[in-house]
């Protein structure tokens, strides 16, 4: 019950269907700013967050979310709203797809990824969706909708509950004839607005793109493979069709086309010395939107030291697109089997793997269990001696050495990154992981000695909170530990759950000042969504089966 009227309640009456909180019609002079505080806005898309990974529709993964987010950070700084907060996440779905909803939150689909080519297609898609933030796509998408949403809404939902209490084979398939008649009414309102606003999105989204030092070219040339491989896509997990958005044709493959070539026309590269170096960055000189002072008009007032030079960017892609990648092959198969055919065949397409392709190989014997992780250490050594550098390698390493029965080395090894990338939240929360696994006081408190410098900054991260928790539980700190199982069943979805934990936790009789203030605060914070849910008639299932 709960995720059928969550599903409904959040995606329609909070963000707006996914496939069409991009899809209204820009009004001049629209209220759209007034409906929502951005502070709203985050809430909403927080919500929505939270309900996606309760579902299991997530892929937190430290070392691809952070991939995904410091590529979407460095577009979003250079976009027509560079102070805009973004939360950028995976989704383990297969199809090809990328959404953004109210408070810059914006989803990619590990399928997207799997049919880029390399990471500035991604970063096209990225930019894309940044642009419906910017220009309010979502918000003044809630703003139409207002008119005609609740009846709608309420009508679902009535029907949603019907067919629950009707019970019986029935009443899955009455529930989503009901979400599908609901969803039809809503997209039928919102199909006349399409055009203009994935229109105005790719536009922008190829300057931002220009601006972040990627390939112009990549938007159409990714559209034009999207639109092939969305006639044959068969593989993969699959979320609800509302998240299935962006129709592409050939017209707005040949527009992303011709923007291309007129960006590149149109611009030039201006180098400006700064501290340490020389800093080189795309520019536009017609271009009115820039905001970074160092990136100004061409015209005879610029500053000594500041010139315009044509030649190539030298910014790009991060270099770890292909790692990226085989990691998602391998996050987000369906079952080993599959995935152990799917290396199969790319090996028989290119004639043997590429490298990042063997480490996917290797990373789907650590975790599938289809090779034992003795063997994936034997071909991650290689592949590191190779590439020592390779954080990605280095990080599977560790986990198939400690797995292996290697721990003491492995942990040599996790130490060694840590004084390499100190501060890394990949690293140290696998690192944390591993240690985890391994048990013992000893090992908690080196965990949560290692994590809690990340307490701070990882309010959000529901991976951090289990991970802190447990290391907390194996070094005999219970209290830290009920504090954080309760926020990472918040996170995951859960907040009856986190309630009932803070509950149990705050009648600790020698639970300190500093702890029980805490354990206030985030009961004041919680309750108010619990008490809504329930005047929903929406509850845990967890709760009601003990």
């Amino acid at each position: 019950m709960r995720p059928l009227l969550l599903s409904a309640a959040l995606t329609l009456a909070l963000a707006v269907p996914l496939a069409q909180a991009q899809d209204s019609l820009p009004d001049i002079g629209s209220s759209a700013g007034e409906l929502l505080t951005p502070a709203r806005q985050a809430e909403y898309g927080g919500m929505m967050l939270r309900e996606l990974r309760n579902y299991g529709y997530l892929l937190d993964d430290p070392l691809t979310t952070e991939w995904l987010q410091t590529m979407g950070t460095r577009l979003g700084s250079n976009s027509a709203q560079p102070r805009q907060q973004y939360t950028f996440f995976m989704m383990k779905d297969r199809q090809i797809n990328a959404f953004a909803t109210l408070g810059g939150y914006i989803g990619v689909n590990a399928g997207l990824v799997l049919t880029a080519e390399r990471e500035d297609e991604v970063a096209a898609v990225l930019s894309h969706e940044i642009a419906h933030v910017t220009q309010q796509h979502v918000l003044r998408g809630v703003e139409r909708a207002q008119r005609d949403q609740i009846p709608i809404l309420l009508g679902m939902l009535a029907a949603v509950i019907a067919s629950q209490q009707a019970g019986g084979n029935s009443a899955g398939n009455a529930t989503m004839a009901s979400i599908a008649s609901g969803m039809g009414l809503m997209q039928q309102r919102q199909i006349d607005y399409t055009r203009s606003n994935e229109s105005e999105a790719d536009r922008l989204g190829i300057r931002t793109l220009a601006r972040s030092g990627y390939d112009v070219d990549a938007m159409a040339g990714f559209f034009e493979r999207m639109s092939a491989s969305m006639r044959g896509n068969d593989g993969g997990y699959t979320v609800p069709d509302f998240l299935r958005t962006h129709p592409v044709n050939t017209t707005r493959i040949s527009e992303a086309k011709l923007r291309a070539e007129q960006m590149k026309k149109d611009t030039v590269v201006l180098t400006t010395e700064v501290p340490g170096g020389v800093r080189t960055e795309r520019v536009n000189p017609s271009d009115p939107g820039l905001s970074d002072p160092i990136t100004r008009r061409n015209n005879l007032l610029l500053p000594p030291g500041m010139q315009v030079s044509v030649g190539q960017l030298s910014r790009g892609s991060s270099g770890d697109f292909d790692w990226a990648r085989e990691r998602l092959r391998v996050l987000s198969a369906v079952t080993p089997s599959e995935l152990t055919r799917e290396y199969q065949g790319l090996a028989r397409q290119k004639g043997g793997l590429t490298p990042a392709q063997r480490y996917g190989q290797a990373l789907a014997q650590l975790t599938t269990g289809t090779g034992g992780a003795a063997g994936a250490a034997r071909a991650l050594a290689e592949l590191n001696d190779a590439d020592p550098g390779n954080l990605w390698v280095a990080l599977a390493l560790g986990e198939a050495e400690s797995r292996s029965g290697q721990a003491a080395r492995a942990n040599e090894r996790f130490e060694a990154l840590l004084r390499q990338h100190p501060g890394s939240r990949p690293v140290a929360l696998t690192f944390a992981q591993i240690l985890n696994e391994q048990g013992g006081q000893a090992a908690g408190q080196r965990a949560q000695a290692m994590l809690r410098p990340l307490l701070s900054q990882s309010g959000n991260d529901p991976v951090f909170q289990q991970r802190f928790a447990r290391a907390s539980e194996l070094a005999g700190d219970a209290h830290r530990a009920s504090e954080a199982y309760a926020e990472a069943a918040y996170l995951n979805g859960r907040p009856e759950q986190s309630l009932m934990q803070l509950q149990a936790l705050k009648r600790q009789p020698n639970l300190d000042y500093v702890t029980r203030a805490r354990v206030d605060a985030r009961i004041e914070t919680i309750t108010p969504t619990v008490l809504e849910m329930r005047r929903q008639g929406v509850n845990d299932p967890e709760l009601e089966r003990r």
